[in-house]
């Protein structure tokens, strides 16, 4: 069997109810950067986020009338968990408590406005 030649994760999509809404949203409230906005058809478009410096990005999906928001599983990392919970919840991101478990990095999660949740996970040192 042949070896794969894929080298990296480069975007993940979620389904967003307003793609301007939306990418308000991850630029202003959350801080990424906007990678990519390019036209698709005449009412959607292709847009990508991440934090700066990350190699895969999030893709915001256009409205397909099925949006409901879901559990995305991505984990961002960060150095400290409880410094980024404090900026999150000043820049009014809707954020749940900071999670502890013996032998597990704590995390929290929070919600985008369309109801898709993500998660907050502290760097292993």
């Amino acid at each position: 069997m042949r070896p794969t030649s894929i080298t990296d994760v480069r975007t993940i999509a979620i389904d967003v109810t307003n793609q301007d809404d939306a990418l308000v949203f991850y630029v202003d409230r959350l801080g990424f950067e906007k990678r990519l906005d390019a036209p698709m058809t005449s009412s959607a478009r292709w847009i990508e986020v991440a934090p700066a410096g990350a190699t895969t990005s999030i893709a915001l999906n256009a409205p397909d009338g099925t949006n409901h928001g879901s559990d995305t599983g991505i984990r961002f990392s960060v150095p400290d968990v409880e410094a980024e919970h404090a900026a999150m919840r000043e820049r009014g991101v809707n954020v749940g408590d900071v999670m502890r478990w013996e032998g597990v990095p704590p995390m929290y999660t929070f919600d985008d406005p369309d109801g898709n949740r993500f998660y907050v996970v502290e760097e292993s040192r």
